[in-house]
């Protein structure tokens, strides 16, 4: 059973970034908080729109210390000096990519609402899992992973989970002793100040 503390924070991009103006925001949010890692997942599939925007924030991620993945590319994490990937919970893809990058490199699985998917993940070699989204949007299938999924993994699973997707506070609450990490994006980039906004999501850790 996996000891229950207070989540790390994992935070992810806004799809579409304007880097001055991001990269403020980026560094004043690491400067305010632990931040345990940071996904860099845009919506642009153009090499170079992925490298400039890759190139500013592992500059700030690395110097405090916070690790940088990259949604789905996985063959640029070697070229843009990045510390893994996320990608879904395709089992072969998964496979091929450990392999391809090694022991050392993050490589992450975000499984949906599948404690199937989940567990194959975990065995294939995932660093972690996520499950979500945690609430229902206009975005996907309309499918919300369970509170009890998370309480099963927790007390069962070693792998570190994330939860991701629709959270907010009273679901932030209820997940703190059940996750290992709470993923932080859309709820945030669209406040006209984002850290401000971190910071009120977040108010059920301050007790614990």
């Amino acid at each position: 059973m996996q000891d229950q503390q207070t989540p790390q924070l994992y935070l992810i991009s806004p799809p579409q970034l304007e880097l001055a103006g991001f990269a403020e925001v980026l560094s004043a949010i690491l400067d305010s908080r632990a931040v345990a890692c940071f996904r860099l997942s845009l919506a642009s599939v153009d090499e170079d729109e992925i490298a400039r925007a890759a190139d500013h924030c592992r500059e700030i991620c690395h110097q405090r210390d916070v690790a940088i993945v990259i949604d789905r590319h996985f063959r640029l994490v070697e070229r843009l000096g990045l510390d893994g990937c996320h990608l879904g919970p395709d089992a072969k893809l998964l496979r091929e990519v450990r392999k391809e990058l090694g022991s050392e490199a993050i490589v992450g699985s975000h499984c949906g609402t599948s404690r199937h998917q989940g567990l194959t993940a975990g065995e294939i070699g995932a660093d972690y899992v996520s499950f979500g989204p945690l609430s229902t949007s206009a975005l996907g299938d309309g499918q919300v992973a369970d509170i009890e999924l998370f309480q099963w993994w927790s007390d069962v699973i070693e792998v570190p989970v994330v939860a991701e997707g629709g959270l907010n506070v009273d679901l932030i609450e209820t997940l703190a002793p059940i996750t290992d990490f709470l993923a932080i994006g859309s709820e945030i980039w669209g406040d006209a100040a984002p850290a401000s906004a971190l910071d009120r999501l977040l108010k059920p850790l301050s007790g614990i």
